[in-house]
């Protein structure tokens, strides 16, 4: 009897892997013709994606299978490009960091109407003030205008939402991304549900500033940043399904 679970486990897991190859081909043609990896090698990097989502999904907590599998998926292609394209020169492990605090960093600009310190920086990414500094040197070795795909796609279009509203397929992508994020929200505690709901600009489809959301829940802003930044870091958890990009 043991063996029979096993074989049918196993079964299953073929199953679920052979029924999303294409979501794995899907996401690797958006790195096609980085320099120094192919796209087989891409393929491969993407598969080991989905064995992993495969081997964490858990049906029972209600989200799609698809966008669980895309954030692993997105997840292994990121790094295999970052450490093994030769556009890329430094460790994977600091140029997510990089990502990440030049993406934190174009959000407070637009935010504060200046430059964010170091210190804003640092408490909002959670690094160290030495680490963030370390992050935002890596821009001279690692453009976030270095090409990765052969459609022109460049580094920078994986740190932040595209804007093709000319192409069906992206705009259909971008949808269901704004569903499921919804949807994602939905899952939050209530506060953290309403100040995201105003952020994302799911009210009335006018993205809020934090003085306003603050002004409206009797809370400063620096509180409600506060509450925004735990928030997205419950929804970067995979068990929520969401991508970076989708957060970012």
């Amino acid at each position: 009897k043991l063996q029979r679970e096993v074989r049918a486990a196993e079964e299953a897991r073929n199953w679920f892997l052979n029924s999303n190859l294409r979501l794995v081909v899907a996401h690797a043609r958006k790195f096609r013709g980085a320099e120094g990896i192919d796209f087989i090698d891409l393929i491969q990097e993407g598969n080991l994606g989905l064995i992993r989502a495969v081997e964490k999904f858990e049906w029972r907590k209600g989200f799609k299978f698809s966008t669980y599998a895309s954030w692993w998926i997105r997840q292994a292609l990121s790094r295999a490009v970052t450490e093994k394209s030769r556009t890329i020169r430094v460790p994977g492990r600091l140029s997510d960091a990089a990502a990440t605090v030049h993406a934190i960093k174009n959000r407070l600009q637009a935010e504060l109407g200046r430059d964010a310190t170091i210190p804003e920086l640092a408490e909002e990414s959670g690094l160290s003030e030495a680490h963030v500094e370390e992050a935002l040197a890596v821009k001279d070795s690692v453009s976030l205008e270095s090409p990765v795909g052969e459609d022109g796609a460049m580094l920078g279009d994986f740190v932040m939402v595209e804007d093709d509203d000319n192409d069906p397929v992206t705009r259909a992508e971008s949808l269901a991304v704004g569903e499921d994020l919804r949807q994602a929200i939905d899952r939050l505690p209530a506060r953290e549900r309403r100040i995201l709901l105003l952020r994302y600009g799911f009210v009335d489809g006018e993205p809020k500033a934090l003085p306003d959301i603050g002004a409206e829940l009797n809370l400063t802003p620096e509180r409600i940043r506060q509450i925004e930044k735990v928030a997205l870091c419950r929804l970067r958890h995979p068990s929520f399904g969401m991508s970076e990009e989708a957060l970012l």
